[in-house]
């Protein structure tokens, strides 16, 4: 199905693009959030007496991404999870937390902005990508621990797990100990 596209889309094209997706992706996705239309003649014409105005607001929006950009570019959230001494959350980190993280400080981003390439189920520092606006991408960086004193130690490199698996106690095989009970009956 061809549509021209309204605005830019990731891996797709920019504004004004007459570009052919499968029907499913223009049906679901493309033409109920306004993002394109279907290249009918009509809609040809339509979007070029429209095209100055689209771009217009465009770059309106845009402007706005960009400040909200600056602000928001390279700041540290610290999220507290519970998870296994492996490091595995028990559960995982959604966009929407991390909406909220980032309205917690005073900035208001969608959680449609934030774009998790995998779930975060990991305790450690996280790279995260949040578009603001299709042409303005930042990294925020997901600190995801267990108390805030562990959350401090991951920012300075330090990994939490390793120090778990150090505070364990060895298992009696390794250290060449017997278990008490079996071995003294035969002797």
């Amino acid at each position: 199905m061809e549509v021209i596209l309204l605005e830019r889309v990731e891996k797709l094209g920019r504004i004004g693009d007459v570009v052919n997706v499968k029907p499913g992706f223009a049906r679901n996705f493309l033409l109920p959030r306004g993002k394109a239309l279907r290249a009918t003649d009509a809609n040809r014409a339509k979007f070029e007496a429209q095209r100055a105005h689209i771009e217009e607001e465009n770059a309106k929006r845009r402007a706005h991404a960009e400040e909200e950009a600056k602000a928001i570019d390279g700041l540290s959230f610290i999220l507290i999870r519970q998870a296994s001494n492996a490091g595995a959350l028990y559960g995982s980190v959604a966009a929407r937390d991390l909406a909220e993280a980032i309205a917690d400080t005073g900035h208001k981003v969608a959680k449609q902005a934030i774009v998790l390439d995998r779930p975060i189920k990991t305790l450690g520092l996280h790279n995260v990508r949040v578009a603001l606006h299709p042409e303005v991408v930042v990294t925020v960086t997901v600190n995801v621990a267990r108390s805030p004193e562990e959350a401090e130690l991951q920012a300075k490199g330090v990994d939490v797990t390793a120090l778990d698996r150090d505070d364990q106690p060895a298992p009696a095989e390794a250290t060449g100990a017997e278990p008490a009970g079996e071995g003294a009956q035969e002797a």
